[in-house]
């Protein structure tokens, strides 16, 4: 299951805009995956000290995209401590693990996803789930999990496929609850929130089944005093919850609105003060305040913290809560915004020359 001798290609058309990084100022790095049909690659860009971003390479997945969006949230996965990076092939029903070093990715499994059309996945204590939205080929919608390797590798979990609530939902993110014992899923047709029991062996169980208080639940984080934020992509806006010890979800912050259109990601920072969602529809980002028991208000009155190019879809919060990069479908390219003291975002750099299709987005 191991790869060796991954391709690496240069990025033709990329074109960068913003300050300029000195070869030893390095301090991360942005992934991003070029979700093409013929072949899939996860794109790598050093990152500097102060947001800049460089051309670090193109490592294949093994397998193939869908050359077009996924309406999804966590398509690409980094593990706590940045030892491996996790990928979806949406076209070939597969997920990719690569192991991190700082010299580039290297690819040490693929497998099928247990379903079709994998969009998302979740981590926790080496433990990976996926949710696969078949529905939208023809199959039907469903999660399955997966037993992290410690030296690489990824074994399914027996007893750990499960349908959604209906056999065509438009789910777009999986991920565990802060302390591993719930997965949940947001489905955007059926406006429905679900949290799947997680027991001791990491197997996943029959799911609670919770309704969205607005329509199309999308892109989704908690906060670390585990308020879950899930963004409202029908009504502009975001809603709070808690996650109780039965997997029912209780309102705390009801549709708080960005006053923006097709409000859709939704990225935290650790120290849990801000949350950022991107407004797909109006090329924009919003900023919230993160209060205690999970209250939420607008950093800006108009709901615009900043203007992004057209599209914005998936976002990503640096270590430190430094910077902020978003991902833009329009013209495909990535962004970066500084976060200062107050949550305000100042840009840093913008790149253009992505592929079509572009997804997910991950930050070292």
């Amino acid at each position: 299951m191991r790869g060796r001798g991954i391709l690496m290609v240069a990025l033709t058309g990329l074109v960068l805009a913003g300050p300029s990084r000195a070869d030893g100022d390095r301090v991360g790095v942005v992934y991003t995956m070029s979700n093409q049909t013929d072949h899939n690659r996860v794109l790598a860009f050093d990152r500097g000290t102060d947001g800049s971003l460089v051309p670090a390479g193109s490592f294949s997945t093994g397998g193939k995209g869908t050359g077009g969006g996924l309406g999804n949230q966590s398509a690409l996965l980094l593990s706590p401590g940045s030892r491996w990076l996790f990928a979806v092939n949406a076209g070939s029903d597969e997920v990719s693990m690569f192991a991190v070093s700082r010299g580039g990715l290297r690819l040490v499994a693929k497998v099928a996803s247990g379903g079709r059309r994998p969009v998302s996945l979740a981590l926790h204590d080496g433990l990976l789930y996926v949710v696969n939205a078949g529905g939208a080929v023809g199959g039907a919608d469903n999660i399955a999990g997966f037993r992290v390797q410690p030296l690489g590798g990824l074994q399914p979990i027996e007893g750990s496929v499960h349908p959604l609530s209906a056999p065509s939902t438009g789910p777009a993110e999986i991920s565990f609850s802060p302390e591993g014992d719930f997965l949940v899923v947001t489905e955007k047709t059926t406006n429905r929130i679900l949290a799947f029991p997680v027991d001791d062996e990491g197997v996943a169980g029959v799911p609670e089944v919770n309704s969205s208080v607005g329509p199309t639940p999308f892109g989704f984080a908690f906060d670390p005093d585990g308020a879950l934020l899930v963004s409202e992509a029908g009504s502009g806006a975001v809603s709070s919850y808690h996650l109780g010890p039965q997997g029912r979800l209780t309102v705390l912050d009801p549709s708080v609105s960005t006053t923006q259109k097709a409000t859709c990601w939704v990225v935290t920072t650790r120290s849990g003060r801000f949350a950022y969602v991107t407004d797909t529809g109006s090329n924009a980002i919003s900023g919230y305040s993160i209060g205690q028991g999970g209250e939420l208000t607008l950093l800006d009155a108009n709901g615009i913290s900043a203007s992004t190019g057209a599209g914005p879809i998936d976002a990503a919060i640096s270590r430190g809560d430094r910077f902020l990069f978003e991902l833009e479908s329009g013209t495909p390219g990535i962004r970066g915004f500084h976060i200062e003291l107050d949550g305000s975002l100042n840009p840093t750099v913008s790149i253009t020359g992505l592929p079509d299709g572009a997804n997910g987005l991950a930050v070292r």
